[in-house]
């Protein structure tokens, strides 16, 4: 599939995703879904990849769905329709983003509303630029609830009280506020995002694959385990990873005072 919709580039380990529909703050459509999800895809058979960078072009992240589509589908209710198209390509987008092989990186550089604020929570590690925010329109401008994960990451991020002023009073919330809350991992001077993103994605590219891959799975297992359930995981995967090269690769480096190589083995 060709892209006209994202920019994607592919160096040094580093995969950067742009999506790129700047006149409409990056708002989705079916087909800017469609080439986001052949890119990751490109990106995750790609074994020179080994982190990925998403972000947006022009002055907004991604202002989520884009309501001027118009999608009209015979027969069915306007709910029914709704449902149909997260079913059929915003929900897939992001499960394809949230159990993504490698470590990603959202770089927020505006606004993200919407869907664009799940879409940017689902990413491993979140950096905002100081002058992006963060909004959730859905209850308060169009009597919707929060979707594309948005509804899954908040609690979990920033507690319920906060969950539900962001999302029942749809106020602007900061970079910096956010920041505070930990919604994201941090905020830096607008001109500096892309440097400081890819200074990160650099030190992804560089660690362990395998521990990452499953550090997510452990965490994610602790929403809902008990601790002796999360002990007994701790244990089995260590397991795992203690027989892995890059295991005795981070004690070999760790004695000799070296950066580790690891590949993933």
């Amino acid at each position: 599939m060709g892209h006209d919709l994202i920019e994607l580039e592919i160096s040094e380990g580093i995969a950067l995703l742009r999506l790129n529909r700047p006149q409409v703050l990056n708002s989705l459509n079916e087909p800017l879904i469609r080439e986001m999800r052949s890119g990751l895809a490109a990106v995750s058979a790609d074994p020179t990849a080994r982190a990925l960078v998403l972000t947006g072009a022009g002055r907004g992240f991604c202002a989520g769905a884009d309501l001027s589509a118009g999608n009209v589908t015979p027969d069915l209710s306007v709910g029914e329709a709704v449902a149909q198209n997260m079913e059929e390509f915003f929900n897939p987008l992001v499960r394809d983003l949230y159990h993504f092989d490698k470590p990603t990186l959202a770089a927020v550089n505006g606004i993200a509303a919407g869907g664009g604020v799940g879409l940017a929570l689902t990413a491993d590690i979140v950096l905002a630029a100081r002058s992006a925010s963060f909004k959730l329109i859905f209850v308060p401008k169009l009597g919707l609830i929060p979707d594309c994960a948005a509804s899954f990451h908040l609690q979990r991020l920033i507690g319920r009280a906060r969950a539900l002023g962001m999302s029942m009073l749809g106020e602007s919330i900061p970079a910096e506020r956010a920041a505070e809350w930990g919604l994201i991992w941090t905020c830096v001077d607008d001109d500096e995002l892309m440097d400081e993103a890819m200074a990160i994605a650099d030190r992804l590219a560089a660690g362990p694959p395998l521990a990452f891959a499953h550090l997510r799975s452990v965490l994610a297992a602790a929403d809902h385990n008990t601790l002796d359930e999360q002990l007994d995981l701790e244990r089995d995967t260590q397991r795992i990873l203690g027989d892995s090269e890059d295991f005795l690769e981070g004690v070999m480096a760790f004695g000799q005072k070296r950066e580790p190589k690891f590949q993933g083995r």
